[in-house]
Parts: structure tokens; sequence; C-alpha cells
């Protein structure tokens, strides 16, 4: 029985998760009402929060739970999140090693693309997402910062700003592109953001 029940409230959490991001993308993060994701998940409001305090922490969730895994990111006690690979590529610093991983990064543009949208709109109406979204962008940016201190590679107080640069040109592009967007297919865009990459964080 308290296997049945623990899986039941699993499922319950993921149509609560699921409901709540399908909504976000649809109607939109600031529009959607925890009554909203609480009918679309075929349950009640005092359900949703026996599971989530606010909306605001069902985002966090979706963050933490269903983006971060998708990205390979793993939990680090110093930064809240890393990928370790990301570093791996940013040590190594070959236009090969990194036009490898900003390919296997682009195949999950669909994947990840409702919850970094979702993220980055509620961003731009709550204190909070915003503040967890800018956090989320500075892990990532120091996998970066990471890998060029281990590399030894730039004027040390150059190293942040290129990995903030690298990785927000980055999120705009894997929010925003599309075959034929900007006037470039998809190994013409890999290939121009290879050749940014390298310039901002690569070997010269």
């Amino acid at each position: 029985m308290a296997t049945l029940r623990k899986a039941h409230k699993e499922m319950t959490r993921n149509l609560l998760l699921d409901s709540g991001l399908d909504l976000f993308v649809s109607k939109g993060y600031a529009t959607t009402t925890v009554d909203d994701i609480a009918s679309a998940a075929g349950t009640t409001r005092v359900t949703f929060y026996a599971y989530f305090p606010s909306k605001v922490d069902l985002m966090k969730a979706l963050i933490s739970e269903r983006l971060n895994p998708a990205l390979d990111r793993v939990p680090s006690a110093e930064y809240g999140s890393t990928a370790r690979e990301l570093v791996s590529v940013i040590e190594d610093g070959s236009r090969e090693r990194i036009r490898a991983w900003l390919a296997a990064t682009a195949q999950r543009w669909t994947t990840i693309r409702p919850y970094t949208t979702t993220a980055f709109e509620a961003a731009a109406v709550d204190p909070e997402i915003r503040a967890l979204f800018g956090e989320w962008l500075d892990e990532t940016s120091r996998d970066i910062e990471d890998g060029l201190d281990l590399a030894d590679r730039f004027p040390a107080g150059t190293r942040h700003f290129r990995s903030v640069l690298a990785m927000t040109e980055l999120d705009h592009v894997a929010r925003n592109w599309a075959p034929g967007q900007w006037g470039v297919d998809h190994e013409d865009m890999l290939d121009v953001l290879t050749e940014s990459w390298s310039a901002l964080v690569g070997r010269r």
C-alpha cells in the first residue's frame, strides 16, 4: 500500500508539472493561475498546494527537476549545478570539441525550449523567477569560466565576462532559432556559433 501511495503521489506531482508547463507555454506564465494548473491536472487547488507552495515553486521544480537533467547538469555544492562535459570542452578549447558540444546541445533545443522560454517570460514579471533564472544562467556561465581557469586561457579578469557573453548568446539562439531563421540553415548556424564561441572562449 505504501508503494502504491508513493506512486500515486509521484504521478500527481508529475501531472501538475506537466500541466503547469503546458499552460505556461500555451497561455503564458503571468496569466496562468494555480486553479488553471490544478484543473488541467484533474485535481484541486488544495492538492496543488500539498505539492507546491506556489506557482513560483512549480516553476523552480521545472528548472531543477526537468531542465537541468535534460542538459546533463548535476548538483554542485559550489554553484548549484554544473555540466562537467562543458567544463571539459572549454578546457580543451579546440574548435572541433566546441562544435561537437554545440551540435549535441542543439539536438536538445526542441526539448528544452518550453522550459527556457517559460523561465525567460516568467522572469519578466516575477522577481523570484528573475533571480532564479539569473542564478541559473550564472551557473552555466561558471562552467565555461571553470574550463578557462583550468586551461589558464585568456587574462583572468576577462574570463567571467567571456563566459557570460558565450552563454547569453547560446541561450538566445537556443530559444529563438528555427530552420531558416536569420537566413541560415542548421549547419551554417552551428558554424557561425562555433566561430563565435571559438573566438570568445576557445584556443587562440
